[in-house]
This record gives structure tokens, C-alpha cells and sequence, in this order.
């Protein structure tokens, strides 16, 4: 289901393209500006079963987003120059500013030298717990229990499983079965539990990985000292926050904030929500982060930017780098605002 839907995806954004249609469309939809949003940005890697591709893309396609944004005349911004923007309603010149959800340690070794080479400013927002080494980037931790078996047995809210992953397709099944089972747990805190029981059964320390991919404190201190670079919160564990009671959601945030900056000893004040999704982030959310004083809050429901923002500073929307879909003819489709206007019914703000 997945793979079929990446197909319509990709064929939808060809078919802008090919048809010419982004043109037309870009005066009406393309906004006062874009957030984009990236995770990893890394070299490309030749494995065959890779279920989180669409969370990484390579330098070259960052490299490639950049010298299409500049060749825009398209201003590149930080997170409180478009604050700014919208606040005072400087709508003069489009902006675009780029985020990088989580915190990984690749922000700095390969997405930095691209950011500098544009002397663009981006945003990194981070989880608290994985800069601590003590968080669990579930996604990754399944891909890796996956990777390493033929077999998988497992037990999630009650089901056990037993799945074949023998092969890269049996691979790449038993993740998407997998990862939407853990999604649909009704439990605030059900797939932290049921990760936690599965690698457990098979002596995973579920915690390496974000000490092996995410920025340490020591290494954020130093990095949040470049000129370039914003950095911002992500909550403390990457939990579901609609999931959690109004108490444990607001602590996420403040928490995350504070945390934040007692480490780094610089202000926090702009938030990305964990996943971002209608399902994980709500009016509940948007007013619990104006509440804990975040000057904006970005979602990952799609979207570009228009005045009407102003209005909703906790409940922006992103544009995704997905890396299923880097191909550099198709910036100009994902900067036209042509795709995002589709997907979203053609409302210019969808944060309800």
C-alpha cells in the first residue's frame, strides 16, 4: 500500500511537471514563502532494504534545493527572521527557511558544509532525550532488528507475530505491518512499551542508536555556535503528543525547552511537533506551545506559506525533502506550491 502510494505520488509531481501546470499554478499558490523539512542528510547508501528512505536525502540534492531557491531570488531565512516576517506582515520578499527535525549528527558532518556553501541559515530541532543518549528512535531501531533477521517474532497490543523477513521484500512488509501497528496503539505510551519489550526479546539496546546517530550535548554546544545554525525544541522523548494527557504534553514541551537551553545556554523558541501529523499534533498542541512561549511551532502537515500564518504561528506547515522524491526536476514543482495546494484542497491554511 505504501509503494503504491509513493507511485502516485511521484506520478502526480511528474505530471505537474511534465505538463507544465506548476507554472500556471505558481502565482496563485506559491505563498509568501516555504518551510522546508529534512531529517537526514547523508551520502546515499546502496542497501536494499532502506523502509526509512523518506527521511534522508543526499548533499547533492540539499546542494541542488539551495542553488534552486537562490536562482528563485527566493530569500533564505532563519526561523525568527520569518517570525518576523509574519508578525509585522513583511511580505515584500518570498522566504524560505529549511529545518532538520531530531538532531543528527549528520546535520553537522554533511548538511553544514552544503549550508555554508550558500551562507544559508537553517534550524535544527531537537529531542532532548536523544541529545541525553537516552531516547529510542524507534524507526530505526525496528529497521535494524529487521535488517539483522530472516525472522521476526513479536507481540503488539496483545497480537503475536510471527513474520517472514528473508528477503528485502519480506523485509520491507514486515516493517510497514510493523510500524503501523505501533502507530495505531491507543496507549500514550504503548510503543515506547512494546519496543522496549522486543528488544529486550532479542538483546537490543534500544538507546544506541540515538547515541550513535544524534548530536551529544558536548557536540551541540558547539555547533549551535555557528552563525548558520538555529536551534530549536522537538519535545523530550518524540512522544505522540495528542496521545498524552494535557499535563504530560505541556511538560514534553517545557521540559524540552528548558532542557535545552540550560545546555546550550541559548534561547529556544521555536518548536517542531514529534511526527507533526493531524493524528499527533492538534489545537490542544498549538495552544499548549504558545502557552510554553515558543514563538512558532512547525507541523509536517503540508503546506506553504501565506498571510494568513500570521495568524497560526504554532500550527505552520512544511514542505518535505522527502528523499523518495529527490529529483532535481522537480524542485520547481515543490516550490510552485502546486502539489501542497492539491493535497490540501486548495485551502491556504489547514491548521484546524
Amino acid at each position: 500500500m505504501k509503494h503504491f502510494r509513493h507511485n502516485m505520488i511521484r506520478a502526480g509531481l511528474e505530471a505537474l511537471y511534465y505538463t507544465g501546470a506548476h507554472r500556471v499554478l505558481r502565482p496563485i499558490f506559491s505563498g509568501i514563502g516555504t518551510i522546508f523539512m529534512l531529517h537526514n542528510v547523508r551520502p546515499s547508501r546502496d542497501d536494499s532494504f532502506q523502509p526509512n528512505r523518506h527521511l534522508e536525502v543526499t548533499p547533492d540534492f540539499l546542494r541542488a534545493t539551495l542553488k534552486h531557491l537562490r536562482e528563485l531570488g527566493i530569500d533564505l531565512v532563519p526561523m525568527d527572521e520569518l517570525y518576523r516576517r509574519l508578525r509585522t506582515r513583511d511580505f515584500s520578499r518570498r522566504f524560505a527557511c529549511i529545518t532538520l527535525d531530531d538532531g543528527y549528527r549528520d546535520n553537522r558532518d554533511f548538511a553544514l558544509p552544503v549550508f555554508e556553501e550558500f551562507d544559508a541559515p537553517f534550524t535544527v530541532f531537537v529531542a532532548s532525550d536523544f541529545a541525553e543518549g537516552t531516547g529510542g528512535l524507534w524507526w530505526v531501531t525496528l529497521e535494524r532488528l529487521i535488517a539483522a533477521r530472516s525472522r521476526l517474532e513479536v507481540t503488539i497490543g496483545g497480537n503475536e507475530l510471527c513474520l517472514d523477513t528473508a528477503t528485502p521484500e519480506a523485509k520491507q512488509a514486515a516493517f510497514d505491518r510493523l510500524h503501523d501497528l505501533l502507530r495505531s496503539l491507543p496507549g500514550a505510551d504503548d510503543l515506547a512499551a512494546a519496543m522496549t519489550a522486543l528488544c529486550n526479546h532479542y538483546g537490543v539496546d534500544e538507546t544506541a542508536v540515538a547515541r550513535e546517530l544524534c548530536l551529544s550535548w558536548d557536540e551541540l554546544r558547539s555547533f549551535a555556535g555557528h552563525p548558520l545554525v538555529t536551534i530549536g525544541a522537538h519535545s523530550i522523548s518524540h512522544c505522540l503528543l495528542a496521545r498524552q494527557s494535557e499535563t504530560v504534553a505541556a511538560h514534553e514541551l517545557t521540559g524540552s525547552r528548558g532542557r535545552i537551553q540550560d545546555e546550550l545556554q541559548r534561547p529556544v523558541e521555536h518548536l517542531a511537533y514529534p511526527y507533526g501529523d493531524k493524528a499527533s499534533a492538534g489545537a490542544r498542541e498549538f495552544a499548549l506551545a504558545a502557552a510554553a512561549g515558543f514563538k512558532t511551532a512547525v507541523t509536517t502537515r503540508p503546506g506553504m506559506m501565506f498571510a494568513e500564518c500570521a495568524e497560526h504561528l504554532t500550527a505552520l506547515p512544511r514542505v518535505s525533502l522527502n528523499g523518495h522524491y529527490q529529483d532535481d526536476r522537480l524542485l520547481p514543482v515543490l516550490t510552485s506550491g502546486a502539489a501542497t495546494a492539491m493535497w490540501n484542497g486548495f485551502r491556504r491554511v489547514a491548521a484546524a
